[in-house]
Order: C-alpha cells, then sequence, then structure tokens
C-alpha cells in the first residue's frame, strides 16, 4: 500500500476529456524513463496505423501489443499505480521498457537500430 505522502488526489490520478475519465501517467516515475515509455508509445501508435492501412492483421497486433506494454509501463493501464510503492511501480515501468527495448529497439540518429541501449 502506498504511503501518505505517495497518495494522489483525484486530479493527479484522472484526465477528464470530454466527458471521459482516462488515467495519468504515474507522476513518481523518473522523467527519463517516461520520456523513453512515451516514445515507444508514439512509434508503437504509429506502427499500428502503418499496419491498419497496410491490412496486416499480424503487425496490427503486434503494435497493438506494444501499445499496451508502454501504457502499462507508464502507469495508464493495470494496477493503479496509486495503490503500490513507488519502487514497485518504477519496477514495473523498467520492465516495460526493457521489453519494448528488445521488441522495437530505438533507433538510432542514423536511423539504424540501436541494440545496446
Amino acid at each position: 500500500m502506498a504511503s501518505a505522502e505517495d497518495e494522489a488526489g483525484d486530479d493527479e490520478r484522472w484526465l477528464v476529456i470530454d466527458g471521459r475519465r482516462w488515467r495519468r501517467t504515474d507522476p513518481a516515475l523518473p522523467e527519463d524513463l517516461a520520456a523513453r515509455l512515451r516514445s515507444h508509445l508514439g512509434r508503437a501508435r504509429s506502427a499500428v496505423r502503418v499496419a491498419k492501412k497496410g491490412d496486416d492483421d499480424e503487425a496490427v497486433a503486434a503494435a497493438r501489443r506494444r501499445v499496451g506494454v508502454a501504457k502499462h509501463g507508464l502507469g495508464e493501464r493495470g494496477p493503479r499505480w496509486w495503490d503500490d510503492e513507488v519502487g514497485a511501480r518504477i519496477g514495473r515501468a523498467r520492465a516495460a521498457l526493457e521489453e519494448l527495448d528488445r521488441l522495437a529497439p530505438p533507433e538510432r540518429a542514423d536511423g539504424a537500430a540501436d541494440v545496446n541501449t
């Protein structure tokens, strides 16, 4: 269970857009970790669009899986981040990032996959 100092109010937990409530990213995640997960999320969403246009059901499923892993890592899906200790939350985010790096290695500035990050 989270300690009193880790507890967040509803405004920190949820974002409301057009009357629909969306879970916010875990605010305890280090910015560099959250940024890398957001990068994977954006690339995965793009991969979903490309795969849909190409009518490639397998690629759509693989890209959607990456979206889900990224959102779990950010705390936007899965266990409610405010119910767990910060260390467990960061551990989940790091595990998600490791999985995403295996599934879709980040690209280097020259466009090649960087498998050493």
